[in-house]
């Protein structure tokens, strides 16, 4: 199956594999082909711009081993690279200055 294939499933898959809403699922996609096309060593520009179509034409034209190792390969830059999903610390109230004393 063809890069662009499996990505296209991607969008109605994300809601089982990532826990948001399916209509966010073109976002999913857009990033990970984002991420592929960087991977490749090509200049992804924006997720949804024309740059990320033409770099996954010229990586569908690639061996399927080679599409898997760059898929392989995004998957463990992002891994570096994405925000943790560790909760912020709560925000803590300024302290006020005793009673009684000036500043």
């Amino acid at each position: 199956m063809p890069l662009t294939g499996v990505l296209g499933g991607a969008r109605d898959h994300a809601e089982h594999m990532l826990g948001v809403p399916s209509t966010y699922g073109v976002l999913a996609e857009a990033e990970a082909a984002a991420q592929i096309v960087q991977a490749a060593g090509l200049d992804a520009g924006s997720p949804f711009g024309l740059a990320v179509a033409q770099g996954l034409t010229g990586i569908e034209q690639l061996p399927i081993q080679q599409q898997q190792q760059l898929v392989r390969a995004a998957a463990r830059r992002y891994a570096i690279t994405a925000p943790s999903r560790t909760p912020a610390a709560p925000a803590t109230a300024p302290r006020r200055p005793a009673p009684g004393r000036s500043r």
